[in-house]
C-alpha cells in the first residue's frame, strides 16, 4: 500500500480570475472548487489573504458592489477558491438583497465543481440563523462544509475550544453535523494556517487522468 503523503497545493499560487453578478458569468463548471461563505465581518477576507500569503487578493470594500459578486481566484487550471458574498450588514434595498440570495442560491445548488464550503464564524459569538440555514442546505445537498472559526487569537486556547466543541455539538443537536467539520484559526497568528490548507488539498483532489 502507498502510504505516501498527499502533496499539498500551492495556495500563494492563487491569482484574481474574475467576478461573477451570477451564475451564467461564472468560469466553466469544470475542475474543482472551494466557496468561503461567512457574514461581512467574519474575516472572511483576512483569511483568504492569510491562506495565499497575498494581503491583497481577496480585497474588502466599504461599498456593496463588489461584495454582491462571487469572486473567483485560480490556483491552477483545474482549480479555484472562490470568495462568496458577505451576508449580514450590507446597506442596500431589500430588492438588492434578494437579488443577492437568489444568485447565491443558484450558485450553491447548481454548480457541479463545488467540492466543499468553508463557512467562517466569529469564535466569540453563537453561530446565527443564517449559518445555521447554510449548514441546512449543505446537508441537503451532501455537501460537506468546514467550520472556520476565526479571530481565535481574541481568545484564550481553553475557551476557543470550548466554542469550537458548543457549535460542533448545536449542529449535532440540530442533526445537521453530517459531513461537518471544524477548527480554530486566526489569520493574524496563522493558527490553523496548516490544517486549512489540508482540508481544502483534500477537497480539491482531482481524479487520475487515464
Amino acid at each position: 500500500m502507498n502510504s505516501t503523503k498527499k502533496p499539498m497545493i500551492s495556495f500563494d499560487r492563487a491569482a484574481f480570475l474574475l467576478s461573477a453578478p451570477s451564475l451564467k458569468e461564472c468560469p466553466d463548471d469544470l475542475g474543482a472548487e472551494v466557496a468561503f461563505v461567512g457574514r461581512s465581518n467574519a474575516g472572511k477576507s483576512s483569511a483568504i489573504n492569510a491562506l495565499t500569503r497575498n494581503g491583497k487578493l481577496a480585497r474588502t470594500s466599504k461599498t456593496p458592489g463588489r461584495t454582491q459578486l462571487l469572486n473567483f481566484f485560480q490556483l491552477d487550471e483545474d482549480r479555484r477558491l472562490v470568495d462568496l458574498p458577505g451576508y449580514g450588514y450590507a446597506k442596500v434595498s431589500e430588492k438588492v438583497k434578494k437579488e443577492w440570495q437568489e444568485n447565491l442560491s443558484q450558485y450553491l445548488e447548481e454548480r457541479q465543481s463545488l467540492k466543499g464550503l468553508v463557512l467562517l464564524a466569529d469564535v466569540r459569538l453563537p453561530l446565527q440563523p443564517f449559518d445555521l440555514n447554510f449548514f441546512q442546505w449543505a446537508h441537503e445537498a451532501d455537501l460537506p462544509v468546514h467550520l472556520l472559526l476565526t479571530k481565535a487569537d481574541k481568545l484564550k486556547r481553553g475557551p476557543a475550544s470550548a466554542n469550537l466543541l458548543k457549535m460542533m455539538a448545536e449542529l449535532k443537536k440540530l442533526g445537521i453535523s453530517k459531513q461537518v467539520s471544524g477548527q480554530l484559526f486566526s489569520a493574524t497568528k496563522k493558527t490553523g494556517l496548516e490544517e486549512l490548507k489540508a482540508q481544502l488539498t483534500n477537497w480539491l483532489e482531482l481524479p487520475p487522468t487515464s
